[in-house]
Order: structure tokens, then C-alpha cells, then sequence
């Protein structure tokens, strides 16, 4: 906010008899498992199965009966030609039917897809042995019972024709579906024809204060997730930091995300802060304790079908000064005297994030990697982003691969400028636009009414806002950019909300906010209203992620306070569609018709093309940058860097529960040919703080610049040769062989002020 599973190879021998089970009738894809695989016979057709008890002595009966079967030899003989031939090609064709054809067409048909039932049997998953179903089944359907990791049991209730998938001998499993319209998670993702309805889960990980009021009126000092650590770690009474572990635990649970799949959602949304990998000496916030947390997401995602738009959200220094990146004030990310300092180490993140999610178990939910959330562009400059995000770029596909089911997209954000990345590195490999379009933090008066009516007149002039503000500048981007998805909306047409604007709070909307503060109180024609301009905005923006799933009670009151911007609470107010299909057609019903009938070029989604990124976008965006933000030109060989010399922070992978057979959970590090050395300070050189550093003063010495001056040492601030580029490219100067460990090393230096 403005804020391996084993698989048989097709062509395997099949078993002696094993073809028979193939003569069946087809099914759907999952079929109900309690309908067995052998012909059943007709009750009533009995007469192959008695025995005739009439004595044949009449030699002319027999004469007329060998003469019957010579006349059937050359049939039964051809019969049995046939059948062989039948057996030879059901062997070799059906193989490559249910392995290759069938998954890929059975997202197109809804009609063979399995409905709730035929899922709940425990067919899907292969198994019936999960302690976690209360009928041991592995797979289930709208109906079906879940116990989760604390014995709490919940009703699944999903009425798309979506299913869970969860076995414990098989916990990679892809193939559940949040509903009919969307590909199985084992089924590739089509950018042109398939939408994104998705939600975020914003306030689990990274702070916000008006996600989570509670913390900062039982804090009133604290303004962001920096000065509310700093307030918990002093209240020893309280947990201290614990505070937050137990946040990670409670404030999103499993049931939450059956519901999102329930509500007809696809997609997910999940901010994520760097300090869920380290912390550097002096920054206050709960350290490599959410990534346990993190991880079990992705795994409930797995489990409910839902794909994962994994997003960075904090970057060190800050890269937009807002609350929700860690901490309140100043830009020091690819700004001021620390920013070159700062873009080394969110490298580094990005890096070790790309490690992971690349991995085979996780290759097929984290379809999305938003490197930088909000990155303040008119601060920064887009000719310093845009050499960031071509660096980050060429290092992730030098993990990943180049094309598509190499890694995920890439997501960077608009600036707040969507219409200023027209034909942005071209030959890219899968890149794409977020955009963030709100009503709320705009000058323009916010003042009209929603509450108009109840039919077409719903929303006053809202509906039509979004559809005319946002449908033809996304549509534009889609044909300028590449794919291009609403990352953040909400329905908040105004700012009014508890700490929705900070703390200690206030909003610029002209008239009163208790009503926007206690959705008890609205009535027919609020809701419909509201209704009405969500419907509008999800048909204007078709790829889009609500911000945010859930809003928790304030402390005072114990309500949701910011209740425009609670989509849970907006499903059971009314306000939210059940069915996100429903809001097809709203503009064209308005007379905004904005279709976008066109097709991506091949290398934007990963195809012909991708990863030939012309020379001169190289030679224009060079890395290091020859210029930031806030620093003189004359100055920038002075700048503070850091040494590419530490010990690498690798993401733990999972702790499996014991299975019936080998499984691989991965070490959290896709490439073992990236041993690349992480960035940390140089011994013997002073820092400005890193997180306030904008009135610090760029040293005179080539220390502050990262190394000194001896032979055979590469300036940090030189270009690596472009061989190397791709795939070394976290740092400039960067050397291999490092040894990766578990845990991070801190600097070996602490920052200090100068």
C-alpha cells in the first residue's frame, strides 16, 4: 500500500493385465475412488454365468456345432489380432494422454474437472492416511472436514468446485484447485487468458498500524514496525519481541486461507520483510523468525491451491520512507551517501530469496517475486531504478535459467507512474508491472456520496471513476510493458480509517469518519455502494490483488476500524462479491468499454525472445550506477560500499514429519554453482547509519568508497566484465568460493557514524 515427487514415465511397460483397467468409459480427471476400476456386470444379464445341465448325445447337435465353431476360428482369430493391436496402442497412447494432454486441457473444460465429492475421497492426493482430515483423506471438496496443526476443526467450504490436496507422504503435491476457472497449481499459468483475482496478506509479516491497531495503542509512541520493536523489546512483562512471533502464529491462520480459496480467490499477495533472513547490527526488528511462518503459508497455499506473489516489502534504508517499510522518514535505498550500501545488500536478499523459491518444491506456487515494493521513483530517479532492476534481473535469471518454468516472474512497481514504462528492457525474460491504484491518497476531493441507491445508480460517481481512472492506463501498460497486474486496491474512495494515514492518525476526508470507522452502522444503500465500486474497480483493473485479506480489532473499540479495506469483513458485510466473476462487465454496463484483446509478445511471458535484453539498455543502466540520488557526481568514487566477503544467509527449507518414503525438502539454495560471498562492511571503515544518512557527508578517503588502492584489487564501483555479469552479478568486484552457511554473519565491522 501506498503506502518430487516420483512420476511414471509415459511409454512404461504396464503390468500384466494392467491394461485392462484402461477399457473403462472415461472420467473426470479425479474420479470418486469408491467406483473401482473393474467392469461391472449388468444384474440382469445372468445368462454367461449359468451352466446348462442338458446332456449333448445327439451326434447331429454336435455335427452342427463343430461346424458352428470352424465358422468362428477366422473371427475369433481376427478378435484376437485386434485385441492385441488394442492392448499394444492403449500402452503407448494412454500414457501420453493422462500424463500430457489430459493435465493441460483439463483447466479449459470446467466440465471435467472433479467436484467437491470426488475430491474428498482422498483420490487427489493418492493416499488416505492424513491425520490432519478427520477421514484420514488426502483431498477434499466444498464439505469437507479439516483438523489443523492445533486440533482446531473447520467445514471447508468452497462452492466453485475447488479441492484441498494434503498428503503427508506426499507434501509437494501440486495438484489442488482453488475453483474451476483456475489451473490446478500443476498446470502452467496462462498470462493472456487467465485472471488473477487474488487478495493480500498485508499486516502478517510487516507491520502496518492500521492493519494491526491493537500494537500501537497499547504503543502509542511507536509510528512504525522500527519504534514498536524498540517499545516491545523494552517490555519485558509483555514477551518482548515474542509479541511478534505470536502475531506470525495467530493473526493468519490455515482457515483463513481455505476461505480466500473458498471466496472464489486464486492468488495471494504475501509481503515479507529482509529481517525474516538477518538484521545488521543496530536495527531493532525481530530477526529469522518469520521465515518458519512464511514457509507455512506457502504450504497452506499449496495445500488450497493458490498460487503465491511472494513480496519483498522492506528494504534496508528504506526505499520509500514510509511506515510499512520498516521504518518512518527518509529514502536511503539508491539515495543519498548510503544508497549504493543499501542496493548491495537488498541484492543480497533478493539473491537468497531467488535461491529458495527457485527450488522444485516450491517452483510451482511462487509463480511472483515483487523485488521492491513502492520504490519511491521521483526520489530515486528511474534511470537509477531502472539500472538496479536490469542488475537484479540478470542476477535472478543467472540463478533461475532464462525462459518460462525457469524461475518466477519478476514484479518491480510502477513508481506511482504507470505510464512511464513504455518498452522497458525489451528481451526482458518474464517481467511485470504492479500498479497501486487508490482513491484514498489522492489531493482530489473524496467527498461525493456512495450511498446513491440501490440498483444501477449504486455508487454515485465511483463506479465510473474507477473504470475511466484505471481500466484504459492498465490496458495501455499491458500493450507499452508486458503483463501488468494491480498489485494493491482497496475499497477506501476516502482515507478514513484508525492509523490508516499513521500514527497518530487524521485524514484530509472533508466529512465525518465515525461512519467509515463502524461498518454496523451503514445500511442498505452504503453497502450497495461500495459494492458497486469494488465490482467496478476489479472489472477495471481484471489482474488484481485487494489490499488486505484481513484488518484486526482495535483495542477501544473492538471492531475492524478501517473496515473498507477488509475483504474477509467485506464478504460477510455484503459489500464484497462472493464470486469475483461477478464484477465482469461492470464498466461496459457503465459505458466504459475497455477489452484488451491482444496477446503478449512470446519473450514477455518467457518464450521466444526472453533474456536478450538489448546491449545498448546495458550500456545505458550500467551497475554499479555512475550516479545516485543526493550525491554529486565528483563524489561517487567516495561513497560508501560494502565488501563482497561474508558468509552468506541461506532460508531454511521445512521440517518434514516422517513419511513412508524419501523426500526431498531441499537445502534453501537452488544453484550450487552460485557461491558468490555476501556484502558486509569493510574492516577499518566508518558508516554513516544506513537508515539516516541523507545530511551525512560522503568521506574523502577511498575507504569509504570500499577498498584501497593496491594491486590486483577491483573498485567496487567498476563494472564487471559482462561474462560474468548474469551470473555474478549481487556486487561489483564480487569473488567466488565462499562457503554458505545457515546463519548469517554480521558485519565484522558495526556501522558507525561518522
Amino acid at each position: 500500500m501506498e503506502e518430487h515427487i516420483s512420476r511414471s514415465l509415459a511409454g512404461t511397460p504396464l503390468p500384466v493385465g494392467g491394461a485392462e483397467r484402461f477399457l473403462e468409459q472415461p472420467r473426470a480427471s479425479f474420479p470418486n475412488s469408491s467406483a473401482g476400476n473393474s467392469i461391472q456386470s449388468t444384474p440382469n444379464n445372468s445368462l454367461p454365468l449359468l451352466v446348462s445341465n442338458k446332456a449333448e448325445s445327439d451326434s447331429s447337435e454336435q455335427l452342427q456345432a463343430g461346424s458352428r465353431r470352424k465358422r468362428r476360428r477366422p473371427i475369433v482369430l481376427a478378435l484376437f489380432v485386434l485385441s492385441i493391436l488394442a492392448v499394444v496402442v492403449l500402452a503407448v497412447i494412454l500414457p501420453v494422454y493422462f500424463k500430457v494432454i489430459k493435465p493441460k486441457n483439463n483447466h479449459r473444460n470446467p466440465a471435467s474437472s472433479s467436484s467437491g465429492s470426488s475430491a474428498g475421497n482422498g483420490s487427489v492426493g493418492n493416499g488416505s492416511e492424513n491425520p490432519l482430515s478427520p477421514t484420514g483423506a488426502t483431498s477434499g471438496g466444498d464439505g469437507s472436514e479439516i483438523i489443523t496443526d492445533d486440533g482446531t476443526k473447520f467445514t471447508y467450504k468452497n462452492p466453485f468446485g475447488g479441492y484441498w490436496v494434503f498428503d503427508p507422504n506426499d507434501p509437494f503435491n501440486n495438484d489442488a484447485r482453488p475453483n474451476s476457472w483456475t489451473p490446478p497449481l500443476n498446470t502452467s499459468w496462462d498470462w493472456t487468458k487467465d485472471r488473477i483475482y487474488g487478495v493480500n496478506l498485508g499486516g502478517l509479516f510487516v507491520i502496518e498500524p492500521f492493519i494491526t491497531p491493537a500494537f500501537f495503542e497499547k504503543y502509542p509512541n511507536a509510528v512504525d514496525e522500527w519504534t514498536l520493536s524498540e517499545a516491545m523489546a523494552a517490555d519485558t512483562s509483555s514477551g518482548g519481541l515474542n509479541q511478534l512471533e505470536d502475531h506470525y502464529n495467530t493473526f493468519i491462520t490455515e482457515q483463513d486461507i481455505a476461505e480466500i480459496a473458498g471466496a472464489g480467490l486464486n492468488w495471494i499477495r504475501l509481503p515479507i520483510p529482509f529481517w525474516a533472513i538477518e538484521t545488521w547490527p543496530g536495527e531493532p526488528f525481530l530477526a529469522k523468525t518469520s521465515w518458519r511462518y512464511i514457509v507455512r503459508i506457502l504450504n497452506w497455499a499449496r495445500k488450497y491451491g493458490l498460487r503465491v506473489n511472494l513480496d519483498l516489502h522492506t528494504i534496508p534504508g528504506s526505499q520509500n520512507g514510509y511506515n510499512h517499510s520498516g521504518k518512518l522518514g527518509q529514502v536511503n535505498f539508491m539515495n543519498g551517501v548510503m544508497g549504493y550500501a543499501n542496493a548491495q545488500r537488498a541484492l543480497s536478499y533478493i539473491r537468497i530469496i531467488t535461491e529458495f523459491i527457485t527450488q522444485e518444491e516450491y517452483l510451482d506456487v511462487v509463480l511472483m517475486f515483487g523485488i521492491i515494493n513502492e520504490a519511491l521513483i521521483k526520489t530515486i530517479g528511474k534511470d537509477q531504478m531502472t539500472a538496479f532492476y536490469l542488475e537484479a534481473h540478470d542476477m535472478i535469471r543467472g540463478i533461475t535459467g532464462l525462459g518460462e518454468g525457469h524461475g518466477p516472474f519478476i514484479s518491480i512497481h510502477d513508481g506511482f507512474s504507470l505510464g512511464s514504462w513504455a518498452g522497458f528492457l525489451s528481451g526482458s525474460d518474464r517481467i511485470s508491472m504492479d500498479t497501486h491504484p487508490y482513491f484514498a491518497f489522492n489531493v482530489d476531493p473524496d467527498d461525493s456520496p456512495i450511498a446513491t441507491g440501490l440498483g444501477s445508480d449504486a455508487g454515485g460517481i465511483w463506479p465510473a471513476s474507477a473504470c475511466n481512472s484505471w481500466g484504459p492506463g492498465i490496458n495501455t501498460s499491458r500493450s507499452d510493458f508486458g503483463v501488468t497486474i494491480a498489485g494493491e486496491f482497496s475499497n477506501g474512495y476516502n482515507d478514513c480509517g484508525l492509523f490508516l494515514n499513521g500514527v497518530p492518525g487524521g485524514h484530509s476526508y472533508p466529512g465525518d469518519c465515525n461512519l467509515w470507522q463502524d461498518a454496523s452502522t451503514w445500511n442498505a444503500t452504503v453497502i450497495a455502494g461500495v459494492k458497486a465500486f469494488a465490482l467496478a474497480s476489479m472489472d477495471a483493473m481484471q489482474n488484481w490483488f485487494f489490499w488486505t485479506w484481513k484488518i484486526g480489532n482495535s483495542t477501544a473499540n473492538n471492531r475492524v476500524e478501517s473496515p473498507l479495506w477488509s475483504y474477509q469483513l467485506g464478504l460477510q458485510g455484503g459489500w464484497i462479491p462472493t464470486d469475483p466473476r461477478e464484477a465482469t462487465g461492470t464498466c461496459a454496463a457503465l459505458g466504459v468499454s475497455q477489452p484488451w484483446n491482444q496477446k503478449f509478445e512470446s519473450w514477455q511471458t518467457g518464450g521466444v525472445g526472453a533474456g536478450t535484453i538489448a546491449a545498448t539498455s546495458s550500456a545505458q543502466y550500467v551497475w554499479p550506477p555512475t550516479q545516485v540520488s543526493g550525491v554529486p557526481a565528483a563524489q561517487m568514487t567516495f561513497i560508501p560500499t560494502y565488501t563482497p566477503t561474508g558468509s552468506v544467509a541461506t532460508l531454511p527449507p521445512p521440517t518434514l514429519t516422517a513419511t513412508s518414503k524419501s523426500i526431498s525438502e531441499g537445502n534453501g539454495w537452488f544453484d550450487p554453482s552460485d557461491t558468490i560471498s555476501a556484502p558486509t562492511a569493510i574492516a577499518g571503515c566508518s558508516y554513516p547509519d544506513a537508515w539516516d544518512a541523507l545530511s551525512a557527508a560522503v568521506p574523502t578517503s577511498q575507504c569509504g568508497g570500499g577498498v584501497a588502492d593496491s594491486p590486483g584489487t577491483t573498485s567496487p564501483l567498476t563494472t564487471l566484465p559482462s561474462a560474468t555479469k548474469a551470473s555474478a552479478s549481487l556486487a561489483t568486484g564480487l569473488t567466488s568460493a565462499s562457503t554458505i552457511s545457515d546463519d548469517a554473519t554480521v558485519p565484522t565491522t558495526v556501522p558507525t557514524a561518522i
